[in-house]
Parts: C-alpha cells; sequence; structure tokens
C-alpha cells in the first residue's frame, strides 16, 4: 500500500530536501538490492532470485512518501502496539488452550517469536512519546501492555536466538530513558526487568527453562564430539561448513545454488555432518552471506543495519521527547535484526525482508521529517 501510495510523489512533487543522512540510507539500500540481484544473476537463479532482495528498493519510495507526508504518530505507535497484542495473544492463545509446543502463527516459530520481540521492544521505545502526550498515562499503559504481550510471543515461541540480544535491547532503553528519570527509579526499573525475566524462567509453563537447557546440553554434546543433528549442532556444522566456503572464494561469494551444492559436497566428504548440507542457508545473516556473496555482500549488509543505526543514534538523547522515540527504534530496529541473524538468516526469509525494509522506511520517513522540522537542517 506505501509503495502504491507513493505514484502521489510524481504527481504533487513534494520537496523532500533530501539531505546526506538521507541519502547514504538509500544508497545502502539500493546497493543491497543491487548486489543480491547481481548474485542472483551470475548465480542462475532467475527472477526468483532477486524477489527478497528487491523488497529494499521498493521500500525507498515508501521512505520517501512517508518523510513528504508523515503518519500521525498516535496511529504509528498504535498500531506497533496492536501488532504486539496481536502476536502475543496469538501466541498465548495456542500454547495455553490450542496446547501447540512452539507457536509460530502463519509464520515458522523462529520468524514469528523474534518479530514479536521486535514489536514488543517497539512499544518500549514509544515510551519517551507517550509521556508528552495529554492522556500520557493511558498511553503509558498501553505500551506496557503492548512491550509484555510482544516479549510473550517471544518467550512462549521457544525462539532462544532473540533472547541473547535482551542485554542490548536494554542499554538502548536506559541509553534513551535513564537520564529522564530519578537514580532510584532507573535502579528500579533494571531490579524489575531482572525479577521478571527470573520469574518467567521459573514457570515451566512458559518453556523457558527447558529451551534453555536443551541450549546448554546441546552446546556440551557438540563439544565432547557428537555431531549428531541437534538444533545448536546443526547451526554450528553450518558454519563450520560454510567457513571453508568462505576461505575459498571470500571476495565474491558462491551465490546460493553455488552454496548449496558445495555444502553437500563437504558433507559427501565428511568434512561435515550430512544434515547440515540440507538447509538453504547457515543459520547465521552474516556467514550466510559472506559465504554467499563475499566481502562485497557482507560490507553491504553491514551498511544496511549500520548506517542508520548510527545516524538514528545521533538523537537518543534529543530534548524533543517525540523525536527520541522514533530515534530509539530506529537504533532497536538494527540492533533486533543483528540479534536474530546471529543464529537464523533473517532476510533469507519473507517476513524478516519485508519487516526490515518498510520498517526502516517507515522509522527513518519519520525521522528525517522530525529533525528537519523540530531540530535543524542536516
Amino acid at each position: 500500500m506505501l509503495l502504491l501510495g507513493s505514484v502521489v510523489l510524481l504527481i504533487k512533487r513534494p520537496a523532500l530536501g533530501l539531505n546526506r543522512q538521507d541519502m547514504l540510507v538509500i544508497l545502502a539500500m539500493a546497493a543491497y538490492t543491487l548486489v543480491g540481484a547481481l548474485e542472483a544473476w551470475w548465480d542462475g537463479q532467475g527472477t526468483r532470485g532477486m524477489d527478497r532482495p528487491l523488497r529494499l528498493l521498493l521500500a525507498i519510495p515508501a521512505l520517501l512518501l512517508v518523510m513528504a507526508y508523515p503518519p500521525r504518530l498516535a496511529w504509528f505507535w498504535g498500531g506497533i502496539t496492536v501488532g504486539a497484542i496481536g502476536a502475543g495473544g496469538w501466541a498465548t492463545w495456542a500454547k495455553l488452550i490450542d496446547g501447540v509446543a512452539r507457536p509460530g502463527g502463519y509464520n515458522n516459530a523462529i520468524q514469528f517469536g523474534n518479530l514479536s520481540m521486535l514489536l514488543g521492544v517497539l512499544c518500549l521505545a514509544a515510551m519517551g512519546w507517550a509521556v508528552i502526550q495529554p492522556r500520557r498515562n493511558l498511553w503509558s499503559t498501553v505500551f506496557i501492555i503492548g512491550a509484555v504481550f510482544g516479549m510473550a510471543g517471544s518467550l512462549l515461541s521457544g525462539s532462544r536466538g532473540g533472547w541473547i540480544g535482551i542485554p542490548f535491547v536494554l542499554l538502548v532503553l536506559f541509553r534513551a530513558y535513564a537520564p529522564l528519570m530519578l537514580k532510584r527509579h532507573s535502579v528500579g526499573a533494571l531490579v524489575g526487568v531482572l525479577l521478571a525475566g527470573a520469574a518467567v524462567y521459573a514457570v515451566p509453563e512458559t518453556g523457558v527453562q527447558e529451551r534453555v537447557h536443551q541450549a546448554v546440553e546441546q552446546v556440551q554434546r557438540y563439544a565432547s564430539g557428537d555431531r549428531s543433528s541437534t538444533s545448536v549442532g546443526a547451526r554450528f556444522e553450518m558454519w563450520r561448513g560454510a567457513s571453508h566456503l568462505i576461505a575459498e572464494k571470500p571476495l565474491v561469494g558462491w551465490g546460493s545454488n553455488g552454496y548449496a551444492a558445495a555444502m553437500q559436497t563437504l558433507a559427501n566428504e565428511g568434512v561435515i555432518n550430512g544434515n547440515a548440507a540440507r538447509y538453504s542457508h547457515a543459520h547465521n545473516e552474516f556467514i550466510d552471506t559472506f559465504a554467499k556473496r563475499g566481502l562485497i555482500g557482507l560490507m553491504v549488509l553491514l551498511a544496511v543495519y549500520l548506517l542508520p543505526m548510527r545516524f538514528f543514534a545521533k538523537e537518543l538523547g534529543a530534548s524533543d521527547l517525540s523525536l527520541r522515540a522514533t530515534a530509539t527504534a530506529g537504533v532497536l530496529l538494527p540492533v533486533t535484526y543483528i540479534d536474530f541473524g546471529l543464529t537464523q538468516s533473517f532476510l533469507s526469509h519473507n517476513s524478516g525482508v519485508m519487516m526490515y525494509a518498510f520498517l526502516l522506511a517507515v522509522l527513518w520517513g519519520i525521522y528525517s521529517r522530525q529533525r528537519k522540522e523540530f531540530v535543524r537542517p542536516i
């Protein structure tokens, strides 16, 4: 809908006032698509291989549309909260009523749980905007509920990879909002988070304790030489196999088809467990990109994450709390995706690339407009 709506830019031609930061973010998004399209072309994947990387290019007109005609923030933040509550509510029903071991909605459990986590932490980012609203108590309560449901969706899905980044999410939130609180409130908030985490771990029905114990056991088994296809062990084998491929073609990589064939060869030769060759990606965004698109692809991926993160971070201490909330959400988007990418090739999935591309477009469009209106020319 945002892409279709961007046609209005050709008709009305609003003055966008693009600056250097806008252009660098757009360039990073376009470069990601270009590298992905080149890989699909020389690897013989056809147009199908261009599908997911193309999403970042298609998000650029949406970014420009939002920059020209930003949404009312009540609708934006409210929509994030509805999404978080919907995801967490669905996971709760599936787990407690339907008895689903790992709720995944219409997605797989990893994608579903991590995206639920993302929506939950964005609700926390919105608190800066909430406290300057006339009905701040209502908005703050709504966002806290959204955060709880979003986190619940992640925990009930058993998607352990998303939990690794929680300390980094908390660091961003404390960097943005701790200066606004009294010292005792900051300490109280930290203690509350730790107690909540301990409570979630202690209740067996959440499944968190079992998933953590499984991970520890599987790491120990792999370290002792057991290469059976456990969840953790399979990832270690995929990373080990991909590291062999990276060493052979570090600059441009193997391409997706070449990766699959080369991993199968490694399995046939006994270098890696045969089950590790069954997967189309390495279950690590950075290793997978390095193996398939080489150093060039890895640098572009890092640019897509780190450039927006750096630019958003400039306003984590903004005096305008509405701008600070947008900046906090903008930092948390790549922070969470970097975390998700440690144990899953998140952008290899339609849900992952769509959420990143268009959330980045909307957040950057809002942020750029806010800076130009409320702060200063860049």
